[in-house]
């Protein structure tokens, strides 16, 4: 049986004083008393010693860690269970210096453990829209008033790209959201991310932006002008996504102070998850996560390549 009964950090570590109350929560969430070896799935499975099972097909051991987030790792599940618990409850996230901190594990551990984590809440990033849906654009990527003389960029200013990352968003109206990186805001962009989230039944409310000049062919398209300082035209308006907009730059200002363009989306995955969940509850919030936790990444995955 799923244990469910834990909605504060005591009750959590009541719930799994140790590391064996920890394997067992996780074996029930991912094999639910049927063992599936994760190097063939139609293998006959033979139970070893210290939690370890043999794959017969393959000849491979493994245990509940293994292609999971918690693979390869000496961390001890407890402080996993505390680490979700505390970046998922947490409104707007929690820094690596904090969760070195509140674990007592190095800040290049707590860094890599959230990194595995945020590769995780891509599962709440892709739901099917309808109804009355919100969409708009932000730019991640800092202000130019913030910057020292000589690294101003000319002409960045609202929607120019030149140093900013563009991200779209499309929220249904009391369900879930969506959140995109994207490469471009045009008309050929932005339509298709529209359409591979949206239902053609739903009834679609942006700003004039012309990215969105297409969406009138396949939707109920309505548009709030805000140029002329209107922001609300009848049941028309984006003010739902733009909260979310201002959730998500709070904490990447006041908790990340910095997000690079390569781990981005992983940091957008992690704010769309706790809006997603925010009805879950404690319990079935990091619950929802570890029934999802076969996406793991390495170190070198993650200092690898751009930043």
């Amino acid at each position: 049986m799923i244990n469910t009964d834990f909605n504060s950090i005591l009750e959590l570590l009541q719930a799994f004083p140790d590391e064996q109350s920890c394997i067992d929560h996780l074996e029930t969430l991912r094999w639910n008393g049927y063992i599936v070896s994760p190097f063939d799935p139609t293998s006959k499975v033979y139970k070893c010693k210290n939690n370890k099972y043999r794959c017969k097909n393959t000849g491979k051991y493994f245990n509940v860690r293994t292609q999971t987030l918690f693979d390869n790792t000496k961390v001890k599940l407890q402080k996993w269970f505390l680490a979700i618990w505390l970046v998922t409850s947490h409104k707007k996230g929690i820094s690596s210096l904090q969760l070195h901190r509140d674990l007592n594990v190095t800040q290049k551990t707590a860094w890599f453990m959230l990194h595995r984590i945020r590769k995780c809440f891509g599962i709440e990033n892709n739901n099917d829209l309808d109804n009355d849906v919100e969409v708009d654009e932000t730019y991640v990527g800092g202000k130019n008033k913030n910057r020292h003389a000589n690294k101003k960029v000319k002409n960045s200013q609202g929607r120019s790209m030149k140093d900013k990352t563009a991200i779209v968003g499309m929220i249904e109206r009391g369900g879930k959201l969506n959140a995109r990186k994207v490469d471009y805001v045009g008309v050929r962009t932005l339509t298709k991310e529209i359409m591979q989230n949206v239902k053609e039944t739903a009834n679609i409310s942006t700003d004039e932006w012309v990215g969105y000049n297409a969406l009138a062919k396949m939707y109920s398209h309505s548009i709030v002008k805000h140029s002329q300082n209107e922001f609300v035209n009848g049941d028309t308006h984006t003010n739902t996504i733009e909260g979310f907009w201002s959730l998500l730059k709070r904490g990447i200002i006041g908790i990340y102070h910095f997000v690079s363009k390569k781990h981005l989306q992983n940091y957008v995955d992690e704010f769309v998850f706790r809006y997603n969940t925010r009805k879950h509850g404690e319990a079935g919030r990091i619950n929802a996560l570890l029934a999802n936790m076969t996406v793991r990444t390495t170190y070198d995955d993650l200092i690898g390549g751009v930043a």
